[in-house]
């Protein structure tokens, strides 16, 4: 009676309802050995992943029956769901004759560990072996990459691991209710931000969704498009451009359509390891069936894994992506770019700006520093191909406290070009007084007023748009008399070169003349190089690009001296008059 009653369908109503389950789940799996998100998310990651594959394979298999097409499923018996996780069912029957559950009811009532042997020695073992498998499908290939990282399980109980089963077998798409807009998909987003929880490093793959949802807006990607995310962590951006997409389609869209958005359309790129299977997980629980996406590093190009990435273009028409932030790069990576750098959201722009193809669009998040520091030639060096080659024409400003439920507080900005054409004007919009924290994130209503301006670049208190053709033509008129010393002192050195070279063909040579002139040359290349540095550092201002708010209202205090020395002497005599009530209470006998 009581298993009957734990595998009975959930009812699961409402977002909230389907996020409580999710959670007891974890529950289970926090006194399981799986302590911290980012042992229990990755776990479950592979768990729920095969409980809605095999659910999608039967509705799979039945659609073909109906039409009368032959099916092959990517997995056979006894590896399906049905077969060893799901609860023994003797009044359902799989399509081998036998009832459901029957490979789990042998295990649980045969010997002890029978179970944990099965999907140590022999589940796990072939389910990762499938992308290396000739001719395996790409359904396989997805599962094999999926499970690459699981080499055991973690719950550390047969009584836990079975508790953790019936749960996820209660998550049934058919108890969902859709009508209110959300799928298993923002339950897993869900999940996934708990690996940015205090005291774990998870947070570097997380980028809030609303921020998303509103770059995805800006860049508007379209049906026909490739999108693109070089360091697509758990594939955040990638997804909600999908959806995004499928949403603008609308419901005349045609099968021949969704398919080319699920096979064709998305593209990223991944080199962690533990992160890699999960961005496949996460996309094909949104829908995607075939995720292309390669696993390895994209700055040294270096390759783990690129089976599902084989027909992915050179150029994207669209990219959308978060680089990290002050990671570093060493040689290796460095030495595939023209300016070397260690700083890796910097070797990310560069590969970014390859990757796009002209015309295209990019929205990337980017911290602040990349915006303002001109003093590494990496820095500036990117930033002028950045606006040399492209329109950079939206600047978005945002708080302090964005990724602070994401594990980091840096300020960071977001950037929007399109390839093809020199940046003339920069629209800004700034964002950064909106107050947000772990429990008043950034909602994408805060957005409201930066779309109402968008289509016409607006001025308002918030935004305001920099001439960026002046300001350099500016900077370069202001370096010129420094360019035109540096030229003079250039060709005093050359004068003062020949004579030495004349001096030193001389049979007498005048050793003190010698010296002199060059005293003077140290002196003029010296000069030269000041007034080049001099030069070079004002046109590099230019390429300062952080957002400075010239029409924000300052908090000014009207309060004149003698008002606020009046205040003092106040507070003062409140203070005396405390401290007198005190004695007296404290010299009472």
């Amino acid at each position: 009676m009581k298993a009957q009653k734990k595998n009975q369908p959930k009812a699961l109503n409402s977002l909230q309802s389907l996020n409580s389950f999710v959670k007891s789940i974890c529950d289970v799996m926090r006194r399981s050995n799986c302590a911290s998100a980012l042992q229990y998310v990755p776990e479950l990651t592979w768990i729920l992943f095969l409980r809605i594959l095999d659910q999608h394979e039967g509705m799979e298999r039945d659609a073909a029956e109906m039409v009368g097409r032959d099916y092959t499923p990517a997995l056979a018996a006894p590896f399906r769901w049905r077969d060893w996780a799901a609860h023994h069912d003797a009044t359902q029957t799989l399509d081998n004759g036998l009832p459901q559950g029957w490979k789990r009811k042998l295990l649980t009532e045969g010997r002890v560990g029978a179970l944990f042997d099965f999907i140590n020695g022999e589940l796990l073992p072939h389910l990762r072996g499938l992308s290396r498998r000739p001719l395996a499908s790409p359904k396989q290939k997805i599962i094999g990459e999926i499970m690459t990282a699981v080499e055991k399980v973690r719950v550390d109980s047969e009584a836990n691991l079975l508790d953790v089963l019936d749960m996820v077998g209660q998550i049934n798409s058919d108890q969902i209710d859709t009508t209110h807009l959300f799928t298993l998909s923002q339950v897993y987003e869900d999940l996934l931000l708990r690996m940015g929880e205090k005291n774990s490093d998870g947070g570097q793959f997380f980028t809030p969704r609303e921020v998303i949802r509103a770059m995805a807006r800006v860049v508007d990607p379209k049906l026909g498009e490739t999108v693109y995310d070089p360091c697509c962590g758990t594939g955040g951006f990638l997804a909600q451009a999908y959806e995004y997409m499928r949403a603008a389609l609308g419901e005349g869209a045609t099968g021949t359509q969704i398919d080319a958005l699920k096979h064709d359309a998305f593209f990223g790129r991944e080199k962690e390891n533990l992160v890699f299977p999960i961005a496949l997980a996460n996309l094909v629980l949104h829908g995607i069936d075939q995720p292309n996406l390669w696993h390895g590093n994209t700055l040294t190009e270096m390759e783990i894994y690129g089976g599902l990435f084989e027909n992915a273009p050179s150029h994207f028409d669209v990219i959308l992506t978060n680089p990290p932030f002050g990671g570093k790069e060493g040689k290796t990576a460095q030495d595939k770019f023209p300016f070397k750098t260690s700083a890796t959201q910097v070797l990310f722009l560069q590969h970014l700006l390859k990757a796009l193809k002209v015309g295209g669009r990019c929205g990337i998040v980017l911290d602040e520093g990349v915006l303002f520091r001109t003093n590494e030639e990496a820095f500036v060096r990117s930033k002028r191909k950045l606006l040399d080659e492209c329109d950079l024409w939206c600047v978005v400003s945002l708080p302090g406290g964005v990724f602070t439920t994401a594990g980091a507080g840096v300020k960071t900005n977001l950037l929007f070009f399109t390839k093809g054409r020199p940046t003339t004007n920069i629209w800004y919009y700034d964002l950064s007084d909106v107050k947000v924290g772990k429990k008043t994130p950034l909602g994408l209503a805060r957005f409201d007023d930066f779309f109402a301006r968008l289509p016409g670049r607006e001025e308002s208190e918030h935004s305001w748009t920099v001439d960026f053709t002046a300001r350099l033509a500016e900077a370069r008129a202001q370096a010129e008399p420094h360019r035109r010393e540096e030229q003079r002192l250039k060709e005093k050195q050359s004068r003062l070169k020949e004579t030495l070279a004349q001096l030193k063909k001389e049979r007498i040579a005048n050793a003190t003349r010698i010296a002199t002139l060059n005293a003077e040359l140290t002196l003029a290349d010296k000069a030269a190089r000041e007034a080049a540095a001099k030069a070079q550092s004002i046109e590099d201002a230019a390429y300062d690009i952080k957002a400075v708010n010239p029409n924000a209202k300052a908090d000014t205090d009207a309060r004149s001296s003698a008002d606020l020395i009046e205040i003092i002497t106040t507070q003062g005599r409140e203070v005396t008059a405390a401290l007198d009530r005190l004695k007296s209470i404290s010299a009472r006998p």
